[in-house]
């Protein structure tokens, strides 16, 4: 009898053992943040309007409507008076830069903030195990990634990923790579390094499609420090829920909408294409149709469900229904949108203009609560490319926002093109205690500010003559 017993006793316990070994070893694929830094550069390098006024008037390949279009562009942006640019324009090289100008840049950005994280989390360099670096539009020789490891003399079996060409959505690119990584080995330290370098990538021709990137980015970078040590997990701010990567590349329209380029006379620059916008929807839907099942409530899915069912059964009784000149059945409803706050608290939106904020805000039916953490980042900071995620994020916690449990939803732009998106849970509180070096702390409490109208849109108030080839939908 007791033989019987422990005859089917084993296969349940050697069942249960496997279980508790599958679960045990899911716990050290886990991805946390410790703790990021957002660089700020140096107040030498701000860029107000009436300086880039000035950049776009000593430009001379431009027409009299070339500078309409792009002061236009600087008043409407959603650009503040304190976001930065690099050395060059300084200097009034932009149009001559050197690769020294490109490498110095990224130089000032990793010195100041990789040790400036490195500083605050108490890990050496030596102790790094995985290096992702992404900068699409700069690449090296030796790479950026040799270049931070022989600043900082990591070990020699450091596993390195150098990014190029990934565009505005490299970041959670580069977190993807670590997400993976970490699947494979237990309690490593992971860095990432986003950033993007704008000292040779100066645009000098007339090409309106390819002026326009002048005016949009800024210069910027964050270091992301993440590890998957169990035991390290009280003290992350974050931890990765999920990750979804969209890359509609397949479709022609996709691929070139946002190129770098040259024009007719041989000028190299990034061409933003009028079916951008369309692009950028379609990868948007494709990537939200993937990653909603993963974050939204059961009860929420449902009703969407039954709501899209109801709306499709009554169209298809308008359209076999008989109509006349007096009988006139509008087939036209209230749009119906999944309700993304049922699964989300916070939304980390790419700051790629305004247009890009108020567009992914009106389609996830987003209010103005949910949109300032991005607009505020576009009037600080700009378009900072891939890292501007990272700012958003600075400002939900410098306002403090991020309580425990909260989930934090990051949408992401870039070339390609792709839209990448993922959710992060707040792991701690952080209301009580915000970071010494968040990037926000000496000014998060001027904004929101009362008003974002730009100062210099009376100094320039005849660029409102209408121009009628002016990109409208790219403002």
């Amino acid at each position: 009898m007791e033989f019987l017993v422990l005859l089917y006793a084993l296969p349940i316990f050697y069942s249960l053992f496997m279980l508790w070994k599958w679960v045990d070893a899911k716990r050290d694929q886990e991805c946390y943040i410790l703790d990021y830094q957002c660089h700020k550069p140096t107040d030498d390098r701000m860029l107000d309007t009436g300086f880039c006024g000035e950049i776009i008037e000593r430009a001379k390949n431009l027409g009299l409507n070339e500078y309409k279009f792009l002061l236009r562009a600087v008043v409407s942006s959603g650009i503040g008076e304190q976001t930065y640019g690099p050395r060059i324009m300084f200097s009034g090289r932009e149009e001559n830069p050197t690769l020294l100008d490109g490498v110095s840049e990224m130089d000032e950005f990793f010195h100041d903030s990789i040790a400036k994280l490195l500083s605050s989390s108490g890990i050496s360099p030596s102790e790094i195990d995985v290096l992702v670096v992404n900068v699409s539009m700069l690449s090296s020789v030796p790479s950026l990634t040799a270049r931070i490891i022989n600043h900082y003399k990591m070990r020699d079996d450091v596993k390195v990923f150098n990014l190029s060409g990934m565009g505005c959505s490299a970041s959670l690119i580069s977190v993807d790579i670590v997400r993976h990584i970490f699947r494979s080995y237990k309690n490593l330290y992971a860095l990432v390094v986003t950033s993007e370098s704008l000292s040779p990538n100066w645009y000098s021709g007339n090409d309106r499609s390819m002026i326009l990137a002048n005016c949009l980015f800024r210069s910027g970078g964050c270091a992301i420090l993440l590890t998957n040590k169990r035991a390290l997990k009280h003290r992350a701010m974050f931890k990765l829920k999920c990750l979804v990567r969209t890359h509609n590349g397949a479709r022609d329209e996709s691929y070139g909408c946002c190129m770098q380029k040259e024009d007719e006379e041989g000028r190299l620059g990034f061409h933003l294409a009028k079916t951008l916008p369309k692009a950028a929807t379609g990868a948007f839907v494709d990537n939200l149709r993937v990653i909603s099942p993963k974050i939204l409530p059961a009860r929420e899915l449902l009703r969407f469900m039954v709501v899209s069912l109801v709306r499709k059964m009554n169209q298809i009784c308008n359209m076999n229904s008989k109509t006349g000149p007096g009988n006139i059945i509008s087939s036209s409803s209230s749009k119906t949108l999944l309700n993304f706050k049922t699964g989300v608290d916070h939304f980390c939106l790419h700051t790629g203009g305004k247009a890009v904020i108020d567009g992914i805000g009106g389609n996830l039916g987003l209010c103005e609560y949910d949109l300032e953490p991005a607009r505020m980042t576009l009037h600080r900071f700009g378009n900072t490319s891939a890292s501007s995620l990272w700012y958003v994020l600075g400002y939900m916690e410098a306002k403090k926002r991020l309580k425990q449990g909260d989930k934090v939803l990051m949408i992401s732009f870039g070339a390609g093109f792709k839209c990448n998106s993922c959710v992060w849970e707040v792991t701690r509180d952080l209301v009580d205690h915000v970071s010494e070096n968040n990037v926000w702390k000496d000014c998060i409490d001027w904004y929101p500010p009362e008003s974002l109208t730009n100062p210099f849109m009376k100094k320039f108030g005849w660029i409102h003559q209408e121009d009628v080839s002016t990109f409208k939908t790219l403002l």
